[in-house]
């Protein structure tokens, strides 16, 4: 009892060490990698940019949810009630900047830098909203609690949003965070280097910055493309960018990671992607909120046109009406188009805000 209450202390003081220690850190969050590399593994620069640890420590505001004040309500600015209250507002936005978890030392006395994928691809020319990312993290194999340091370094003109990564860590304990990498206008394509080092050992991974058109799109001719939006809810991170960024994922929700429109009960809402110039298109993939705590059957987007610009004019080409899921595959005959736009027309529930996490077009 004596050593597992010591356990669960020294738990508890790394992740508030963590908390205080993460300013100035927009990030969103994600698993830490068990190695130094992820071998074979890209980070393409999904977005992730919001709740600082601090922020994320306590629960959030949320406009696009009710809170428990007001079941089944809009609720415009209002914040999350506790963790112990009822209601989905009970837990706050799954974005953080910086985790500790368990693990098991070997012993060594070394702080292991981790780094989650083997290379970076740095987008040029995407909206400062929304830039590259990559997880970081430090790894303890020392026989006690250390404070845990590493130092963060990229090449210029490239910026990152944090210098240094620390905690109190106890033995075998991890800790992660997510690194923003901004790719000033003007940077020259090519190779630069990103840096974790602590005392004893340094790790460095490339960032590849090039341009939108030669990223590996998987067939995805909406990746990384400009976005516009009708509004935007400003009371938390949901930049429109967010939703042609490569991830599919709701967990980043509220933190950088999708877009909530600023006009609860008022349709149309509108979501458009430029293409760069004409593409032959067929097909538009929609994912909007859903997790176990929010479900796109009481969140999510019901009803949408889908419309591609073809010849300078909107042309609705598919029609997607009482969607309960968390994505919905429309497929359309092929139009030559320079642009897709969503127009959402009602969503699930009677808060009725529109909740879009991503959108792919093939």
């Amino acid at each position: 009892m004596i050593m597992r209450s010591r356990t669960t202390a020294l738990a508890a003081a790394a992740a508030a060490t963590a908390v205080m220690t993460a300013t100035g850190a927009p990030a969103a969050a994600g698993t830490t990698a068990a190695g130094a590399t992820a071998a074979g593994t890209t980070a393409t620069g999904a977005t992730a940019a919001g709740a600082t640890a601090g922020a994320a420590a306590s629960p959030q505001p949320s406009p696009a949810l009710p809170s428990a004040a007001s079941p089944g309500g809009a609720s415009p600015g209002g914040a999350f009630p506790s963790a112990g209250s009822p209601g989905p507002g009970a837990e706050p936005p799954s974005s953080v900047s910086v985790r500790v978890r368990p693990g098991t030392s070997k012993g060594t006395g070394a702080l292991t830098p981790v780094i989650g994928a083997d290379r970076l691809v740095a987008p040029l020319g995407v909206d400062p909203a929304c830039p590259a990312r990559i997880e970081i993290g430090l790894r303890s194999d020392a026989r006690k609690p250390v404070y845990a340091t590493a130092r963060i370094g990229i090449d210029p003109p490239l910026t990152a949003s944090r210098a240094m990564l620390t905690s109190y860590l106890p033995p075998g304990y991890e800790l992660g965070a997510k690194l923003l990498v901004a790719v000033p206008p003007g940077t020259a394509e090519g190779t630069y280097r990103l840096r974790l080092s602590t005392p004893a050992r340094s790790l460095e991974v490339p960032v590849e910055v090039m341009p939108v058109d030669r990223l590996d799109n998987g067939g995805n001719l909406a990746l990384r493309r400009p976005v516009t939006a009708s509004s935007q809810h400003t009371n938390a991170n949901y930049p429109p960018c967010s939703v042609a960024d490569g991830d599919r994922s709701s967990n980043g929700w509220a933190g950088g990671n999708g877009w909530n429109d600023a006009t609860a009960r008022t349709w149309p809402d509108t979501l458009a992607i430029a293409l760069g110039a004409p593409r032959r298109i067929s097909r538009v993939d929609l994912y909007t909120l859903d997790t176990e705590r929010y479900p796109a059957a009481r969140y999510g987007v019901r009803d949408w046109d889908v419309q591609a610009q073809v010849g300078g004019e909107w042309q609705t080409v598919a029609r997607v009406r009482g969607n309960t899921a968390g994505s919905a595959r429309s497929d359309f005959a092929p139009v030559t188009a320079d642009a897709v736009r969503v127009v959402a027309l009602a969503s699930n529930g009677a808060n009725d805000y529109t909740r879009v996490i991503e959108v792919e077009v093939r």
